[in-house]
Parts: C-alpha cells; structure tokens; sequence
C-alpha cells in the first residue's frame, strides 16, 4: 500500500454487526428499565444469560446407556459450573428407569434387575449420587411405576422426588422452558 492509496474498509457484515450492537443493548436495558418485555432482553436471555434447564429422560433398562447418560449430564453440569452459569437439570425417571433409583432387585417384576445391572450398579449408583450431591442435578421417580411395582419409598436411594407420572412431568418441565434429551 502506498501513501495516498484509500484506506481498505472493513467487511460489511462486519461493520454494520459492530453498529448495531450498541443500539441493541441500549433499546434492550431501556426496556428493561421501563418495565417492558423486548425481543431483545428474551433473546439474550435464550443465549445464554440464564440458568441453563434440562430435563433427561430414563425409562430403559439398559446398564450401558444409562451410564453414556450419566457421563452426558456430568460434560454438561461442568461445563456450566466452568462458564460460571446457573444451571437446573433433572433426570426424570419411570417404566425401566426405576432399576437405577434402588438396590432391590425388583424380583417377579418387568424390570427385575439382571446380570449385567448386577455387575455395574455399585458403580452407576456411586455415579448418580455424585452428580446428585455435588452437582445438584435432581432426580424424579414417576410414582405409577413405583406403585405398580409395590416399590415402599424407603427403598429408594436418598434424595428422590416423586411426581405424579413419569412422562407428565417431563412435559411440564419442557413446558416450562426445559431442553429434553434422551440418550439412545
């Protein structure tokens, strides 16, 4: 480039992002301040300024999988605990998901604990407390289930909630803004 020679200019897309993001920010915080929701506030909110809230869905039996979903929640609760965000996630569990909330075998049941649970469940149940007390990932038991079993509440492990119906609740939580995952 040689003295005199005009300036290049900057990419459009560029330019006119950096304009704009003032204007955004001041029409976002004079509603806020006004008292009057904005597309603007919703949208930053929805990109990440608050608390993250997932809902993962367990009603397989399957010792291997649910162990892929326990390693899943565990990536995703530290990586919000490293990005210093809030976070609600749960684990609502019904039908075969029942087998990873108990140490009772659930004999002459659908979900009668096999072998392979047998050789794992120390382990996953080991995980599932870690995630539950150090990470304050909630767990919920659907009660038709449990019932349906004979399952007294007592068996459960520590710190299980009981809702109604399994699959309502996984409803109401999406409902509520919840992002749904199921491992498959």
């Amino acid at each position: 480039m040689q003295p005199g020679d005009p300036q290049p200019s900057a990419p459009r897309g560029r330019l006119r992002r950096w304009s704009l993001a003032p204007f955004a920010v001041a029409l976002a915080l004079t509603a806020v301040a006004a008292g009057v929701p904005s597309k603007a506030a919703a949208a930053a909110d929805s990109m990440g300024g608050g608390p993250a809230q997932v809902v993962y869905h367990a009603d397989f039996k399957n010792p291997r999988r649910f162990s892929a979903m326990l390693t899943s929640v565990y990536n995703m609760v530290t990586t919000y605990r490293n990005q210093l965000r809030d976070y609600d996630v749960r684990i609502v569990f019904n039908s075969y998901g029942i087998r990873f909330l108990t140490d009772n075998k659930l004999k002459g049941t659908p979900f009668e604990a096999d072998a392979a649970l047998a050789e794992r469940r120390d382990n996953l149940k080991g995980r599932l407390n870690t995630l539950q007390d150090t990470y304050n990932v909630k767990l919920e038991l659907c009660d038709i289930t449990r019932e349906r079993v004979g399952l007294p509440k007592g068996k459960l492990y520590d710190g299980v909630d009981s809702v109604a119906s399994g699959v309502v609740r996984v409803a109401e939580l999406q409902n509520k803004g919840f992002a749904y995952i199921k491992i498959e």
